[in-house]
């Protein structure tokens, strides 16, 4: 007997929709309350462009919506079991977040409910002294580096350095911290979290502030 798969979870554009819909709002409306182009708008909606951190904010702001359904990384419904689901990521629609460490690249970003959470990341911060206070977010990580070299600072371990084509993995609930090495202005490493518990891209992103 052949199953009947679920429905594909909603993208970012299906969620503007959606929205648009519940409130009977026009793209012109939606414009004038969020402050983002029509012709902006539209693209996002037809799933071809994705949005900026600092737009994705404002929407949250201007339109009452929490920033993890922007994401869709929490839901209550359950997840299918086939979702034949796919996506290319590239820095042009990564979800952009700078900070005086690192700036961050949130790639696959129309996808809803990921399992995984991919980043690409440069690393700016030279010392754990300038990074500040270690940081600690529910679930682990993997970390590729691109290029440079960086020192992983952890709570429970010495200092290691890793060079380009090394990679770590880490208990993300230990206290960790980035930064480059010696002779390295910025570094670039590709990380991957991931976490059983529900709300991972909410902790991400309240380390952003």
């Amino acid at each position: 007997m052949a199953t009947r798969l679920k429905p594909e979870q909603p993208t970012l554009g299906a969620l503007l929709r959606a929205l648009r819909a519940r409130n009977s709002w026009t793209l012109k409306e939606m414009s004038v309350r969020s402050g983002i182009p029509v012709s902006t708008l539209s693209k996002v909606e037809h799933d071809r462009l994705t949005l900026t951190y600092d737009k994705l904010l404002q929407l949250s702001q201007r339109l009452n919506i929490r920033m993890s359904e922007l994401f869709a990384e929490n839901d209550s419904v359950a997840e299918p079991p086939v979702t034949a689901r796919r996506s290319i990521g590239d820095l042009e629609r990564a979800v952009r977040v700078n900070t005086p460490n690192y700036d961050y690249y949130y790639l696959c970003t129309e996808l809803r409910r990921k399992r995984m959470i991919p980043v690409i990341t440069r690393v700016r911060a030279k010392s754990v002294e300038e990074f500040g206070d270690l940081v600690h977010h529910s679930g682990e990580e993997f970390i590729y580096i691109v290029s440079g070299r960086i020192v992983v600072h952890t709570e429970f371990y010495d200092p290691v350095t890793l060079e380009a084509g090394e990679s770590i993995y880490i208990d993300s609930n230990m206290g960790h911290a980035y930064v480059t090495g010696e002779g390295c202005d910025e570094a670039v490493v590709l990380g991957v979290c991931s976490s059983a518990e529900d709300g991972l891209m909410d902790s991400l992103l309240n380390l952003h502030g």
